[in-house]
């Protein structure tokens, strides 16, 4: 049996070309344009801690979980231990760093101290800004599971739990979570717009 050869002159072929070990990655991070070198394969929460020094998101799980390294890309919340950081050249990213200062609060942040949303403190940075990404999919008639009607998206202490149940707590600080994040809608939008999550309708925590 005679194998083919390539015919004579023919250039030879240049095969699989290596992967280049870092690339280029620009991120608009709480407002500053930040250039990285960075391997294909860092996650974005890795990124943020490791190469931005932004600690405030946690890691919990790293997979997925748990919500500890909720932050907003371009204002939507995802889960940053799940997504490469290359996948998001260009995109803004807000942190719990970018949400408020201690001399200016985000309204949650100050809702979340009133109302003692947090007892370590360790899933908080990922709760606030799941709840940011929460009350906007509300305003933006975004449905979830628990929505009735598609085409009229209220809030409610449902629609709290269930959005929110991808954030755990261990301290179980559930309903003055919910506590929190209601009247911060309330006082956004007046108490009698889209309906009102009353606080002690969560007393079983989100997600049950």
């Amino acid at each position: 049996m005679t194998l083919p050869t390539a015919p004579q002159g023919a250039a030879p072929s240049e095969g699989p070309q290596p992967v280049p070990a870092t690339l280029p990655v620009t991120l608009t991070v709480n407002g500053q344009e930040r250039t990285l070198e960075l391997d294909p394969r860092v996650s974005l929460l890795d990124t943020l801690r490791e190469h931005l020094h932004l600690t405030g998101t946690k890691k919990g799980c790293d997979h997925g979980q748990c919500g500890a390294c909720t932050v907003l890309l371009d204002g939507q919340r995802v889960l940053s231990c799940l997504t490469l950081a290359v996948m998001h050249d260009g995109q803004a990213v807000t942190t719990i760093e970018g949400l408020g200062t201690p001399d200016d609060l985000h309204p949650l942040q100050d809702a979340f101290i009133r109302h003692d949303g947090y007892q370590c403190g360790y899933c908080t940075p990922g709760q606030l800004c799941s709840s940011v990404g929460t009350l906007d999919e509300i305003a933006r008639g975004v449905p979830s599971h628990v929505t009735a009607d598609l085409d009229d998206v209220r809030f409610s202490a449902d629609e709290l739990r269930e959005r929110l149940s991808g954030n755990l707590c261990r301290c179980a600080a559930y309903p003055n979570i919910i506590a929190a994040v209601s009247e911060v809608h309330a006082s956004q939008n007046g108490a009698s717009q889209n309906g009102t999550a009353q606080p002690g309708a969560a007393q079983n925590g989100v997600g049950q």
